[in-house]
């Protein structure tokens, strides 16, 4: 630990002033910046009085800062790759006490979580014994705990805040694991698993809106949105590229598609693809009811293209 010791005392006071002045200027941007640096002040035990941190779980603070990294550039020079643990002190500087015990779980998520992600992926799995099996493992019931702190329904629902918690944790999973969680599936009446298939899917909290949106809607919003934009185009590359291909974005030629010229490709990028979907306004539950009869068409195929798992079956 000298060495660590001596690596944070060494680290520029400049950049750790500009990474404060740019978690100022994140909290103040109104482009959901905020959301995810309210995630991050969860992950690290921000304090509100002083900005002080207690980062008690080391793999989860530095990994929603590198995820906050990823959705605004702005902050790449606030993450380090030198070392496992010091991403929290080049964006905090010596605000942040490190709890040097937790540094030995950031192996853990490098080579997978313990149990889950050894098993293979079967499309049968029930989501009460993914949830399960999540909360019986160190590390993912670390994240999912995280996860459902945010998106807790018991308290007043931030929306912003739980799909960028939904973000955190579906790219904190690896692949294996997350597809467990994404398709996993329950039968018509068992109670349970409908409640703990909520709750991995971020419902009702991430992707409830009332009344509902159209589906039209829902994809003219993400277009407005930088991220959420990226990971559509993304999407419609990996999943539907004979759709793109043809119609690219021009909604007058997608309106003469069908559903049944929609069959995806269902390949592991499309999968990936459709799990990076979650937490961004492509998830939230939309209609094609109230519609003019001319919009209905392209809705449809819009809802088809964001709800149905028939592609993954």
């Amino acid at each position: 630990f000298t060495v660590l010791f001596m690596y944070f005392t060494c680290i520029s006071t400049v950049q750790t002033t500009d990474c404060l002045h740019l978690r100022e200027q994140c909290i103040n941007a109104a482009n959901g910046c905020e959301s995810v640096w309210n995630v991050v002040e969860d992950a690290c035990n921000i304090s509100v009085l002083g900005n002080r941190c207690k980062a008690e779980d080391t793999v989860g603070c530095n990994r929603i800062i590198r995820v906050l990294a990823d959705e605004y550039p702005e902050f790449k020079n606030c993450v380090c790759t030198t070392d496992d643990i010091c991403s929290i002190t080049t964006l905090l500087g010596k605000l942040c006490s490190i709890n040097k015990d937790n540094i030995s779980m950031e192996t853990k998520l490098q080579w997978g979580l313990s149990v889950l992600s050894k098993q293979a992926y079967t499309t049968n799995r029930t989501c009460l014994d993914v949830n399960r099996e999540c909360v019986e493992d160190e590390v993912c019931n670390k994240q999912l705990s995280l996860y459902l702190k945010v998106c807790s329904v018991n308290k007043k629902c931030n929306m912003e805040e739980c799909q960028a918690a939904t973000r955190f944790f579906y790219r904190n999973m690896p692949f294996e694991v997350a597809q467990m969680m994404i398709f996993c599936d329950c039968i018509q009446h068992d109670e349970s698993c409908h409640r703990a298939k909520e709750l991995l899917h971020g419902k009702p909290c991430a992707v409830t809106v009332v009344p509902p949106p159209s589906c039209l809607t829902v994809i003219h919003m993400c277009e407005e949105n930088e991220l959420c934009r990226k990971k559509y185009t993304i999407f419609q590359s990996k999943c539907w590229r004979h759709v793109t291909k043809k119609c690219y974005n021009d909604e007058a030629c997608l309106e003469t598609l069908i559903k049944d010229d929609m069959p995806c490709s269902a390949n592991a990028d499309c999968k990936a693809a459709y799990i990076s979907n979650w937490g961004t306004t492509l998830r939230t539950e939309c209609t094609c009811q109230n519609l003019p009869p001319a919009e209905q068409p392209l809705c449809q195929l819009f809802h088809h293209m964001l709800h149905s798992k028939s592609c993954f079956s």
